[in-house]
């Protein structure tokens, strides 16, 4: 790696995709990036399943495992523009970080009040989203600027 390729701006991503050498690994790595997916499709229903996190490690599987399933990964468009501002800014955009805690916020109560007995199961889901929320909130963000709309 070139001196300049070390320096350069977060803001210019390089080609990330590099098949491993071995083709036991980059299966392991196609099924793990299948199963991240998995997870994240789910965590888009349940509340403290997040999806974003789930997705940033399936692409990153695939850019070891599998250059197609992560361009396509990466085309997907609810899922890609995330990843790309991940990669670009190393943020989530801000209107989406503050819908997912809202819906997670939204269920997490619902739960909480329909469907929870014990006392302490319900303290103990309302701190868990808690935390999930400041871990959630503190994620870096930016705001939409013209350049996103394109």
């Amino acid at each position: 790696m070139t001196d300049h390729e070390l320096h350069r701006p977060r803001a210019t991503v390089p080609d990330d995709v590099r098949e491993h050498a071995s083709r036991w690994v980059r299966g392991a790595l196609i099924v793990a990036g299948f199963a991240c997916v998995a997870l994240g499709v789910i965590g888009i229903f349940v509340p403290l399943l997040p999806t974003t996190p789930f997705m940033l490690l399936a692409a990153a599987c695939f850019a070891r495992g599998s250059r197609r399933f992560h361009d396509r990964l990466l085309a997907n468009r609810t899922f890609g523009p995330l990843i790309h501002e991940w990669r670009r800014h190393r943020s989530i955009p801000r209107r989406t970080k503050f819908a997912a805690i809202a819906l997670m916020a939204a269920t997490l109560a619902v739960s909480i009040v329909f469907f929870v007995q014990p006392a302490w199961l319900k303290i103990t889901l309302a701190l868990l989203g808690l935390a999930l929320a400041i871990w959630m909130y503190r994620i870096p963000s930016r705001p939409a600027t013209a350049d996103d709309q394109r």
